[in-house]
């Protein structure tokens, strides 16, 4: 990995642009540097179709002169004094902001954690092809299953490295190793598709190509000749991987910045229930081998594992250095960087498991639409206003009865939030991670 990946070159980047904005003028600054390599292949009908090598290597500097800030960044450090130089004279020119300002040195990390985020190996071409190729070969296996959408397998390598002109400075380096496939069911215009992947950090912890196609194909060909459902109200429940769009409402909806531009329909809900007894929402920047795992912040602030929901009520704001001082609040480790600047939001988070499968779930509701696909956006973050199209399947006396299409959910996440029911089949590979969720009496939207 040490050819692929200079650590300590990098560090002497970011060390070297931090002394030049000093000495620019610059109050105080922070430089990220960011380097990386990518390989992705993607096959279709046994044949591979693209093989794709991507390499980054990037550095941001950050200036602050009183509460006048500007970033710039540059993807070769020639120049560093002509890049201090330039920034310093940006941030002179730019307006003032109140809240601007590097983390308080008391709240930086000083202990880095081991958090298992590098898997040493690193995958070939060829590894790549031979593992596209298998879970299109599996998909295709599958009874009804008529063509390939093209399946693909990949592997990243990334470097980060932040230094602050408050004396801190960290590293890390991590992986990540994917793969998916998409299995086409059906001929002409009554053909459905649908898709099933894996990522995870280390290799070994990845599914078999031959699951993840067969569960490609399988879902397609249970969308074959789906119904349009009559407008009416219904109980609906999202299987996990659909679920995972209500916890991406939710964390949008306490996110510190849209807290403190008041865009947020929960901005005045701390402390309150928000969801119905019982209901735990984790979020932890620690998880090993997670999605989004890290040591440090985007500015080096040190974190801790928040419960953001506890036993329904709202506990936390996910939180970044400017948005925590306009809310007058400590920030919470939750800065994300994006090259110019840091915002808010969430790391590993979870929507703890109830005590029900699936199959329980849908025996409990009776009767109702199972959602597996969910279309466009449609969410209002000032009113909680929610509809969104969505694909899935009819079931009666709990059990699965047709496959249908073309239906709009609609409803108000405040309402949905307190009438959720967790499942217990949590799907914990991802960043965001949530059981099969039920939700009672939603609006449905039909022919």
């Amino acid at each position: 990995m040490s050819e692929l990946i200079d650590q300590s070159e990098l560090q002497s980047r970011a060390a070297r642009l931090v002394a030049a904005a000093r000495k620019a003028g610059a109050d105080a600054c922070d430089a990220i540097a960011v380097t990386g390599v990518s390989l992705g292949v993607d096959v279709r009908e046994g044949k591979v179709e693209e093989t794709e090598r991507a390499e980054g290597d990037d550095v941001t500097l950050r200036v602050f002169v009183g509460k006048r800030t500007a970033a710039v960044s540059a993807n070769q450090l020639d120049d560093p004094d002509g890049l201090a130089e330039r920034a310093v004279a940006m941030a002179k020119a730019a307006p003032e902001d109140p809240f601007a300002g590097l983390a308080d040195q008391d709240l930086l990390v000083k202990d880095f954690p081991e958090l298992e985020l590098l898997d040493t190996r690193e995958l070939t071409a060829a590894d790549l092809s031979e593992i596209a190729l298998e879970a299109e070969a599996s998909g295709l296996s599958v009874s009804g299953v008529s063509k390939s959408g093209g399946a693909g397998a990949s592997w990243r390598l990334a470097g980060v490295v932040l230094a602050t002109s408050h004396g801190f400075q960290g590293s890390y380096m991590s992986s990540r190793f994917g793969m998916s496939m998409t299995a086409v069911a059906g001929e002409g215009t009554a053909m459905e598709r649908d898709y099933d992947f894996d990522s995870r950090t280390f290799f070994g912890d990845l599914e078999a190509p031959a699951e993840i196609g067969r569960r490609a194909g399988e879902r397609a060909v249970r969308r074959l000749n789906p119904q349009k459902l009559s407008t009416r109200t219904a109980n609906v429940i999202y299987e996990s991987r659909a679920a995972r769009s209500i916890l991406g409402h939710l964390c949008g909806s306490i996110n510190g910045a849209s807290v403190a531009r008041k865009t947020s329909f929960l901005k005045d809900k701390m402390g309150e229930a928000i969801f119905a007894p019982g209901i735990q929402i984790i979020d932890d920047p620690f998880k090993r081998r997670g999605a989004a795992t890290r040591p440090f912040d985007g500015e080096g602030t040190s974190a801790s594992v928040l419960n953001m929901v506890e036993d329904g009520v709202l506990q936390h704001w996910f939180l970044d250095g400017a948005s925590a001082r306009e809310l007058g609040l400590k920030p919470n480790g939750r800065a994300h960087r994006s090259g110019s600047g840091t915002s808010p939001g969430a790391t590993n988070i979870t929507l703890m498991p109830g005590t029900k499968s699936l199959e329980e779930l849908m025996a409990e509701a009776g009767e109702g639409l199972l959602v597996t696909d969910l279309i466009g956006h449609g969410v209002n973050g000032l009113t909680g206003d929610y509809s969104r199209g969505a694909a899935g399947f009819w079931f009666e006396n709990g059990q699965v009865v047709e496959p249908v299409s073309e239906i709009t959910i609609a409803g108000n996440l405040n309402d949905m939030f307190k009438r959720l029911v967790p499942g217990s089949d949590l799907d914990n590979r991802y960043s965001a991670a949530t059981p099969s969720l039920m939700i009672e009496g939603m609006a449905l939207a039909g022919s």
